[in-house]
């Protein structure tokens, strides 16, 4: 690989760009995301370049080369692709570029054509960095999800914080082998040593994980059918205190399962080398699938919250401090959902709500006619009332002079 040349290879969520490390730092700066980068040891291919053939010399280039990991939004993974684009390997989920920059100060890279400076091309090595790049992938996600919980930690009081305490509690023990597994791993530990503990607690966290999806979906059901003002303020400021609760369970639970991928992907890589490729791929594929669960319940329970919040908009002539107080909760609520799903990589799409003014509110006939059948009905209420009243009194005056006569 030439001094001016970058290597980029990528799984859909993240990116490693290799070579020299000056080329890999212009690169990214030149891209505006050397700051989001960070250091990515191929180190750990080893193995796999054992079992590849005439690997040999690819392997002492590879040690050589300086390499960083992005992780990929949409922004950093359209300027990739502004930069020269990716193209699909033989190794099914993975792409990858070789780029030469055109000047000594140009801000251009090309496409090399002929790739003879490759050396990540290789399906054997592709295969190893696809399995590194996930379990990088899963560490940084565990991170950025142990940061969440202290955020939603500050927002529980301390009744809500037991009953999510009580909740992990059940996860005790695997939490405890995990955490004792990333420890020996983290100073290099025998990884089917470190398999051996960890290889029988995944039951207990996927248990914990659904009751927690179940409990979002009760919550979403309790705002359904709900047309009164009195009772959506109720049960929106309930939802806005009780999902916090199951969202920090959710996070908890997910920090684990990514601890858990990382001990077991060192596992396959350590004992059938040849397996990791497939193995990458199931491991994408399970966490898609805990996305796409996450996601359902969330996305149901925040359009049960939006068509609360336009119900509580349509009253606002007659009940403007519920109606404020059911935006306020959604909106608070749509807050703790975004932040949960963004160590997730789910995109938020979703505009806060406002509550409409009054001078507003009268402008629309829909809610004049609401507001005055509403105060109508109040009205004969109260004109059934008066005269039940008066009959009462009636009835009592009539009662008294019968007695004196």
């Amino acid at each position: 690989m030439m001094a001016g040349e970058v290597e980029i290879v990528s799984d859909g969520d993240g990116a490693i760009i290799a070579g020299k490390r000056s080329a890999v730092e212009r690169y990214l700066k030149q891209l505006g995301l050397l700051d989001r980068a960070q250091d990515f040891s191929l180190s750990k291919l080893g193995p796999i370049l054992k079992t590849g053939s005439n690997l040999a010399e690819t392997a002492s280039q590879v040690a050589e080369q300086s390499t960083m990991y992005l992780k990929l939004t949409p922004e950093s993974a359209k300027r990739l692709k502004d930069a020269g684009g990716l193209m699909k390997t033989k190794t099914k989920g993975v792409s990858h570029a070789m780029l030469g920059q055109t000047g000594k100060d140009s801000l251009k890279w090309l496409q090399v054509e002929d790739g003879a400076g490759a050396l990540l091309t290789n399906p054997a090595v592709l295969a190893g960095v696809g399995g590194l790049m996930s379990q990088f992938a899963q560490q940084a996600e565990a991170r950025e999800l142990k940061e969440l919980l202290v955020r939603i930690d500050e927002k529980l009081d301390d009744v809500r914080r037991a009953q999510r305490d009580a909740v992990l509690a059940r996860m005790k023990s695997s939490a405890a082998a995990i955490e004792e597994a990333m420890i020996l791993r983290a100073e290099g530990g025998d990884p089917r040593t470190t398999w051996d503990k960890v290889s029988r607690v995944a039951e207990s966290i996927l248990n914990v994980q659904e009751e927690a999806l179940l409990a979002l979906g009760a919550l979403a059901d309790k705002v359904e059918g709900k047309r009164k003002a009195g009772e959506l303020k109720k049960v929106a400021q309930e939802i806005e205190r009780e999902v916090a609760i199951q969202l920090a369970v959710l996070a908890r639970c997910f920090e684990l399962q990514d601890e858990f991928r990382v001990v077991e992907l060192d596992h396959v890589l350590a004992t059938a080398p040849e397996s990791l490729e497939g193995h990458r791929r199931g491991v994408a594929a399970a966490r898609e699938k805990r996305r796409s669960a996450v996601t359902a319940h969330t996305s149901r329970l925040m359009a049960q919250m939006d068509a609360a919040g336009g119900i509580a908009n349509e009253n606002i002539l007659l009940h403007a401090g519920a109606a404020r107080a059911v935006v306020g909760s959604l909106n608070a609520t749509a807050a703790t959902v975004d932040d949960f799903h963004g160590p997730l990589g789910i995109e938020s799409s979703r505009d806060s709500l406002t509550t409409i003014t009054k001078r507003e509110a009268f402008r629309d006939p829909k809610q004049r006619a609401t507001a005055g059948k509403e105060i109508g009905q109040k009205a004969l209420i109260g004109v059934g009332a008066a005269g039940a009243l008066a009959l009462t009194v009636f009835a009592g005056a009539k009662g008294a002079s019968k007695s004196s006569n």
